[in-house]
C-alpha cells in the first residue's frame, strides 16, 4: 500500500484547508487510519485517527476545529481543518496501520498558517 497526501498550502490564520490521502492499494480491515504532523524541531504527533470499528480520536489542540473522515469506496482519508492557527503549521502525514500492525506512511504535505 502506498499513501499519497495532498492539499497542503499557505493559508492565513482563521482559514481552512482540506487534506486528502489516497491509498494506491486496498487495505483490508486496517486497525487505524490517521493524520500526524511534525513541526520544525518537534516530535511527530497524532492529530486525528479513525480506529477499526469507527471510533475517532482527536488531539486536544484540534478538537472542534478539525474533522477526520474516510471514504472506503474511494480508498481515501481526509482531514478538514478549520479555524487554522499559526501553531498548526507543520508537515502533515497520513498513516495507516494494517490488520497485522504494519505502519504505512504518506510522504507528507506542508501546511503553513500565517498570522
Amino acid at each position: 500500500v502506498q499513501l499519497q497526501a495532498s492539499g497542503g498550502g499557505l493559508v492565513q490564520s482563521g482559514g481552512s484547508l482540506r487534506l486528502s490521502c489516497a491509498a494506491s492499494g486496498r487495505m483490508v480491515s486496517p486497525r487505524a487510519m490517521a493524520w500526524y504532523r511534525q513541526a520544525p524541531g518537534k516530535r511527530r504527533e497524532l492529530v486525528a485517527r479513525i480506529i477499526s470499528g469507527g471510533s475517532i480520536d482527536y488531539a486536544d489542540s484540534v478538537k472542534g476545529r478539525f474533522t477526520i473522515s474516510r471514504d472506503n469506496a474511494k480508498n481515501t482519508l481526509s482531514l478538514q481543518m478549520n479555524s487554522l492557527k499559526p501553531e498548526d503549521t507543520a508537515v502533515y502525514y497520513c498513516n495507516c496501520v494494517s490488520q497485522f500492525g504494519v505502519n504505512f506512511w504518506g510522504q507528507g504535505t506542508q501546511v503553513t498558517v500565517s498570522s
